[in-house]
């Protein structure tokens, strides 16, 4: 079930890495390094712009993903990460 971002949580812009290139980050950036994109209210300066990559846009707040804090957030998605890593 969807679900409204939570309050200074920013954990989908630090857990995963992102392969497209990023405003800032050319290359994308590694898994577990904030994008340099994550303002310092932790919420992304290119919500609901073009320039944010398309990873970003499919990410959707759920309760299985954001769980019951940010902790919990973050280690679902560095799960997420480690499961679909190549090879």
């Amino acid at each position: 079930m969807s679900r409204a971002c939570r309050d200074r949580c920013g954990a989908c812009c630090i857990a995963p890495s992102i392969n497209s290139p990023i405003p800032g980050m050319p290359h994308g950036k590694p898994a577990g390094i904030p994008c340099v994109q994550l303002d310092d209210e932790l919420r992304c300066r290119l919500f609901g712009r073009p320039e944010r990559p398309a990873f970003c846009g499919s990410l959707q707040p759920t309760g299985e993903m954001c769980g019951q804090d940010r902790a919990q957030a973050m280690q679902w998605l560095g799960w997420l990460e480690e499961q679909t890593r190549p090879g």
